[in-house]
């Protein structure tokens, strides 16, 4: 048996402890919002939250992550319903286009303005260079990342233009 943490919920689970997490959480847990991508950690369709980092899921197995709370896109926003503010700066600048790799993108992006609440265009490259959009979508996540910085520090957004 393993016992994990997933958004907050405990979970005993009979599973392989070579099992991916990505297939826990989608099989054993019921939770279909983290998708799986490349299956090799490359493309993070997969991203999760270990304790608060950015991991892969696909090629993480359950049975390092015993313990530790892991955070799906399910438990990104608030009980009550509520989006984060990432999740709707990507509502407001229409950021998803085919969406299949946008919970791992919106999972990176949360973990960075979580570390860093001010990034420059670099952080934000940098930190979001291990998702992969096919669609091409990056000006996009750039400008969405920067909306929900502005509105998590609590600054008006002032019309500055926000630059893709």
């Amino acid at each position: 048996m393993i016992n994990l943490t997933i958004n907050g919920e405990p979970h005993e689970l009979d599973v392989d402890p070579t099992t991916p997490l990505l297939w826990v959480i989608r099989e054993q847990a019921g939770l279909n919002g983290t998708k799986f991508g490349c299956g090799i950690a490359q493309c993070g369709a997969c991203t999760v939250h270990l304790n608060g980092s950015p991991i892969r899921s696909c090629r993480t197995p359950v049975q390092a992550v015993a313990g530790k709370e892991i955070t799906t896109i399910e438990g990104v926003g608030s009980i009550d319903g509520e989006l984060h503010p990432v999740q709707q700066a990507w509502i407001d600048e229409q950021v998803p286009q085919c969406g299949y790799c946008q919970s791992g993108q919106v999972m990176s992006a949360v973990a960075l303005l979580a570390k860093n609440p001010s990034p420059s265009d670099r952080d934000i490259d940098l930190a979001m260079s291990g998702n992969v959009c096919r669609c091409g979508t990056y000006p996009r996540i750039r400008r969405g990342i920067k909306k929900a910085a502005i509105a998590m520090n609590g600054v008006a957004d002032s019309g500055e233009k926000i630059n893709g």
